[in-house]
């Protein structure tokens, strides 16, 4: 088993700095053979993490993206009808009909695969990332019970379609909604909080070496203090980081020497107008003042 420590080295290596207890819970969620269930607010690096490991393993990265109404022919599989109807008039042209035109009709060449079917079918197995399960409807988790218990798809035309490679599975939720007993037991699970000042200050030098010390401090503790704000959105990591390069590109070294420009740069860290309102300029400027 590789140790945790190494896996966080190469995560830093890829411009990830992952906590002790997400290192060890993505260590064993590999080792063992897992999915691995992360929840977290949004913005604190979920997604981040499935395409950093994927960069690590030198390996696909399938994204299942949910949302409400998500169903099996777009989340797994569906026939590619189009052709389908091409070739049943071809056939018909040429005088072939019954099952020799049905068998071929369906066959894994006419078979579209989704995500969840196309991360069972590589040759080296891919980081299958099933993106804010919690936003996907309750009966679709039925739907992930096979795939996860046994990394199989029953296609009705074609049989049941074992795995090739198991893919190293990543959930993450932003906890809108409880998710199933039954999807948490098949899982390990992490809990992604928002970074402290130090581990925020390593990803700030991680992903952009550029921005001066000074500034970076700056900036860390200024975000930092923006989140305990009563905002509609809270910033995350990759506003922080947009934050970050967009003063570095405009020559800014201190937050607290143009107001007007301190205001302008917070659209990057500012999502709706309500929250837009709230950071009046003296505001900023008395979050800056702190930070600095």
């Amino acid at each position: 088993m590789t140790g945790f420590r190494e896996v966080q080295g190469d995560l830093a290596a890829q411009g990830y700095v992952a906590s002790d207890d997400l290192a060890m819970a993505l260590t064993l969620a590999v080792s063992l053979g897992r999915p691995l269930l992360l929840e977290g607010a949004a913005g604190v690096g979920k997604t981040e993490v499935a395409r950093a490991l994927a960069a690590v393993r030198e390996t696909r990265l399938i994204r299942l993206q949910c949302y409400e109404g998500l169903d099996a022919s777009q989340a797994i599989y569906e026939w590619n009808y189009q052709r389908q109807l091409l070739t049943i008039r071809a056939a018909a042209e040429d005088g072939e009909t019954g099952q020799s035109v049905e068998a071929r009709i369906f066959s894994r060449d006419f078979l579209l695969e989704r995500p969840l079917l196309a991360a069972i079918s590589q040759p080296v197995a891919p980081v299958l990332l099933i993106d804010e399960i919690d936003r996907a409807d309750e009966e679709f988790e039925a739907y992930l019970l096979e795939i996860l218990s046994d990394f199989q798809v029953t296609v009705p035309e074609l049989g049941t379609l074992e795995a090739v490679t198991k893919p190293v599975v990543i959930l993450t939720s932003n906890g809108t909604r409880d998710l199933s007993d039954a999807l948490r037991r098949r899982c390990l699970y992490a809990f992604v909080d928002y970074p402290d000042r130090a581990t925020e200050l390593a990803i700030l030098a991680a992903r952009l070496p550029e921005v001066e010390a000074r500034l970076a401090a700056q900036v860390v503790g200024f975000v930092q203090a923006l989140r305990r704000e009563e905002l509609d959105k809270v910033p995350g990591v990759a506003e922080m980081l947009d934050f970050a390069a967009a003063l570095t590109g405009l020559g800014i070294a201190d937050l607290t020497r143009d107001p007007a420009v301190l205001q302008a740069t917070l659209v990057t860290l500012l999502k709706t107008q309500e929250d837009r309102a709230r950071v009046t300029t003296e505001v900023a400027q008395r979050l800056a003042g702190k930070a600095a």
